[in-house]
């Protein structure tokens, strides 16, 4: 690893390749904390690895270094070819060039090929873990998304990890009344329904969240990646994927948001949902009870009988239900993209990167020193 004494002026490189048009997740990361970092942050050059078709995704302070539509080993070796004469490279999901920048920084979103590797493919935990690896140990500063993600990095790896946490993505809100009525028409929407939205894939619960809705007596609403596919159940109103222009009245409109997971680096899905004004049921996994303790109804156990309770006490009590869907915007505020970029550059010169951020709005916040988590 590299040691600096002292402070340089930065170009500074994002290893963006994950980003992808209109993804969650991971996409969601890239786009909010670039969308903050660019216009703000001064003493540096701007630039990110980004695939061809995410280029628009890039704010215009971002230059875009153009690679080819890729994914899997081939996405992962675009990311490890050398990246020379760059003072700072920034993984924003463990893609560090073998050679090439002064500095580098790594953003680790979770351990999830470690700690649930039945949730996957062996082929993509074997490709995952060795791209881990690499960035963990070759990185000069690690960043974690979560108090939890940090612990993990430190009992696999012995490495310290800065921990800056996410926010709710820039299109939440609590929408109008009429977008709500809307999103019901436009979407077919039962009077009364259990939403869940998320792609469908093994960590994410789906089989709980149908049974609980089918103990609930209340019909279950899907949507996202997967969730319009024919196997499954005919009661289930599948939506697929749902821009993410209509996401706040559909959160808006569910008498109960829903999500089951089995593990989470962070979780954004249930904060997103908080903040667009949803009654929030979600497992208390990971890192979820970080960001939504006291704006979310949190459940330890992983069976029907204790989220069939959950859900009901929120479906059939009135006064529970306002009250939880009055916090939980409030509590998803206290997270702020603005706060992430802010730490982010702090980071950046604990490293010794010559960088300043500055919002007009935000006097002496440049003086945030986020602190490792061991």
């Amino acid at each position: 690893m590299h040691t600096r004494s002292e402070s340089i002026t930065a170009s500074l490189r994002f290893g963006a390749l994950a980003l992808r048009p209109a993804g969650a997740g991971t996409s969601t990361y890239i786009r909010e904390l670039l969308a903050v970092l660019g216009p703000h942050i001064c003493g540096a050059q701007l630039s990110a690895l980004v695939q061809r078709d995410a280029i628009d995704e890039l704010p215009p302070q971002v230059r875009a270094v153009p690679r080819p539509v890729n994914s899997g080993i081939r996405r992962a070796i675009t990311g490890f070819a050398p990246n020379s004469g760059v003072n700072l490279f920034h993984s924003l999901d463990v893609d560090i060039p073998v050679t090439g920048p002064q500095i580098s920084v790594s953003t680790v979103h979770d351990l999830s090929v470690f700690d649930v590797p039945w949730a996957f493919g062996k082929i993509r935990v074997a490709g995952e873990r060795a791209l881990l690896r690499h960035a963990i140990r070759r990185a000069d500063a690690l960043i974690a998304v979560s108090d939890f993600t940090a612990q993990r990095i430190f009992d696999e790896f012995r490495r310290d990890a800065i921990v800056i946490p996410l926010a709710a993505p820039s299109w939440c809100r609590i929408p109008a009344a009429e977008e709500v009525a809307a999103i019901r028409k436009h979407y077919g929407l039962p009077e009364r329904f259990i939403l869940h939205v998320a792609s469908i894939e093994p960590r994410k619960d789906i089989g709980l969240v149908i049974e609980t809705a089918k103990a609930a007596g209340i019909p279950l609403v899907l949507a996202g990646a997967g969730s319009d596919q024919a196997t499954l159940p005919r009661e289930v109103h599948g939506l697929g994927f749902v821009a993410s222009a209509d996401l706040p009245a559909l959160y808006r409109a569910a008498s109960v948001v829903a999500y089951a997971s089995h593990y989470e680096g962070f979780g954004l899905p249930p904060l997103e949902a908080m903040a667009c004004g949803a009654a929030v049921v979600t497992s208390a996994v990971g890192a979820i009870a970080e960001s939504c303790r006291g704006g979310a109804v949190l459940i330890e156990q992983h069976d029907l009988p204790t989220w069939t309770r959950a859900v009901k006490e929120i479906l059939y009590d009135s006064d529970a239900h306002e009250e939880l869907a009055a916090a939980a915007p409030r509590v998803a505020a206290r997270l702020s993209w603005q706060q992430t970029a802010q730490m982010t550059a702090a980071a950046y010169r604990q490293v010794g990167v010559d960088v300043e951020f500055n919002l007009s709005d935000s006097a002496g916040s440049d003086n945030i020193r986020p602190e490792p988590k061991t």
